[in-house]
């Protein structure tokens, strides 16, 4: 009802009625409320940096962090994985798979055990080792569990105390098939742990992924990267202005 509001109140100062500039105001809207959001994901190209990474189950995370880990390798990058989803049935060997796959380490402890100890250990191996990134894997919790959110924020306050001189930085994978509980899960896990930036997933589907105007306009959370795919390589840097064409596309020439 913002973005509307916003877009009424310019088309009477304008004067318009055309439909196709209309359309043209309403992109531009979405354009600045996506803007508003601090939108650098930059850091020091000879930085060293911690992602820790939290979503919902079944958003898309741990191939999420397989792609962001495969772009760091391939910018000459050495980097490692923390399995530090210890609760669902099958995380661990899911990211142990990736990191195979790609020749990544992947630091890890028994189904069930305690993610905190997990991310320390993964921090002290980065450490250790010189590591140029290290992705941290959270348990994919619903954001209304408390006592899970609790282990997270646990894990957090770990990163925050042993990361030392490594920047440190909060993704949100959200899937773009997601309504208005998006805003609910963006709000939950910013408030357990920092949320820098959200990789919003599944964009191959019919959905839109509106949902991240809320996120952008209210939370001032922006959108760093979206998923397109299965394979690697289907990870882009958002676009807001591609975006905001796609929710608001030129009208079709009539026949």
């Amino acid at each position: 009802m913002n973005l509307v509001d916003r877009v009424r109140r310019r088309v009477k100062a304008d004067g318009t009625s055309e439909p196709e500039a209309v359309r043209g105001i309403l992109r531009e809207e979405i354009i600045e409320t996506l803007n508003s959001a601090d939108a650098s994901t930059d850091v020091e190209s000879d930085a060293k940096v911690i992602y820790l990474v939290t979503g919902v189950n079944g958003a898309g995370k741990t191939t999420s962090i397989a792609k962001l880990a495969h772009a760091a390798k391939s910018e000459g990058k050495s980097v490692l994985l923390a399995a530090a989803d210890t609760f669902r049935a099958g995380a661990i060997e899911q990211l142990q798979t990736w990191g195979k796959r790609l020749e990544i380490d992947v630091i890890a402890h028994q189904a069930g055990g305690d993610p905190g100890a997990v991310a320390f250990d993964a921090i002290k191996a980065a450490h250790s080792r010189n590591v140029d990134v290290l992705f941290i894997d959270t348990a994919g919790r619903l954001q209304t569990s408390h006592n899970l959110m609790a282990e997270l924020e646990k894990v957090g306050r770990i990163v925050e105390r042993e990361g030392g001189d490594y920047e440190q930085r909060g993704i949100l994978i959200l899937d773009a098939t997601t309504g208005q509980n998006g805003l609910v899960q963006a709000k939950s896990f910013g408030s357990a742990v920092r949320c820098d930036g959200v990789v919003l997933t599944k964009l191959d589907s019919t959905a839109k992924g509106g949902i991240v105007l809320a996120i952008a306009g209210d939370l001032k959370l922006p959108v760093w990267y979206i998923g397109t795919g299965e394979s690697l390589d289907d990870i882009s840097t958002f676009d807001p202005e591609a975006f905001a064409r796609t929710l608001v596309p030129d009208a079709a020439p009539a026949s």
